[in-house]
C-alpha cells in the first residue's frame, strides 16, 4: 500500500468508527427514554362546572351598597381541596373516581357558578375578586362540605354551608344540599351529575341571598 493510500484509508476508518459509536449511543438513549416516565399520562378530558344561568349581555344595574354582594371562595376540607372527585366508600374510607380530574379545584369552580347564578337574577351586583376599589356590605362565605360520589346510594352529593352577613343584621346561616341518584361511578356521568347538583345548590343560595 502506498503512503497516499494509507493516509486516505485511515480517515475513512475513523469516520466509520465515529458513526458506529454515534448510532450505538443514540440507540441506548432511545431505549433509556422508553423506560423513564416523567409523570402519569394526562387524562383524555378534564371536568369543569358550567352555570346553567347566564347573566344578560349589556350594562347591569348600578352598583350600590344596598345591592352589592361579595362572594368568597368556599373553604374546602382536605379531601375536596384537590382536583380529584372523592368517592365515599363507607363511613371511614375514601377513594377517588378513576380518570375524573377537575380543571381547577372544585371550590373555585363552584364559586364561579354561584356568582353567575346570583348575577343572572339581576337583583344583586356581584363583586368579582378584582373589584378591589369597591366595597360590598353584604358578604357570602361558606364551606363546601360535600362534593363527590357516594357509593352506598349510588349518588353524587353537593352540600354547602353558607353564611350571609350585611354589616347590620345578625349573620344568617344555612345548609344547602342537592343529591342526584342513579349515577354510574365513572368520570363522565359523575361530572355531569355534579354540574347539575352544583347548579341546583347555586339556585337555592341565590333565592336565599336576595
Amino acid at each position: 500500500m502506498s503512503r497516499m493510500t494509507a493516509m486516505t484509508a485511515m480517515p475513512r476508518k475513523s469516520r466509520a468508527l465515529r458513526l458506529a459509536s454515534f448510532l450505538a449511543s443514540t440507540a441506548a438513549a432511545l431505549s433509556l427514554s422508553a423506560c423513564i416516565s416523567f409523570g402519569p399520562e394526562p387524562p383524555e378530558s378534564l371536568l369543569t362546572l358550567t352555570s346553567e344561568a347566564v347573566a344578560p349581555v349589556g350594562d347591569g344595574a348600578a352598583i350600590t351598597s344596598d345591592n352589592a354582594i361579595a362572594i368568597y371562595e368556599p373553604f374546602a376540607p382536605a379531601r375536596l381541596d384537590v382536583t380529584r372527585v372523592p368517592v365515599q366508600i363507607d363511613d371511614s374510607s375514601i377513594a377517588y373516581v378513576p380518570e375524573a380530574i377537575w380543571v381547577e379545584k372544585p371550590a373555585r369552580l363552584f364559586r364561579r357558578v354561584l356568582a353567575e347564578t346570583i348575577r343572572a337574577e339581576g337583583v344583586r351586583a356581584v363583586m368579582d375578586e378584582d373589584d378591589t376599589g369597591l366595597a360590598a356590605t353584604t358578604i357570602l362565605r361558606g364551606s363546601l362540605v360535600d362534593f363527590g360520589y357516594d357509593v352506598p346510594t349510588g349518588s353524587v352529593v353537593v352540600r354547602y354551608d353558607a353564611i350571609l352577613t350585611n354589616g347590620e343584621n345578625t349573620p344568617r346561616r344555612r345548609r344547602f344540599e342537592s343529591i342526584v341518584p342513579g349515577v354510574a361511578p365513572e368520570a363522565n356521568p359523575v361530572g355531569v351529575a355534579l354540574n347539575r347538583a352544583a347548579n341546583d345548590v347555586a339556585r337555592q343560595v341565590a333565592d336565599w341571598a336576595r
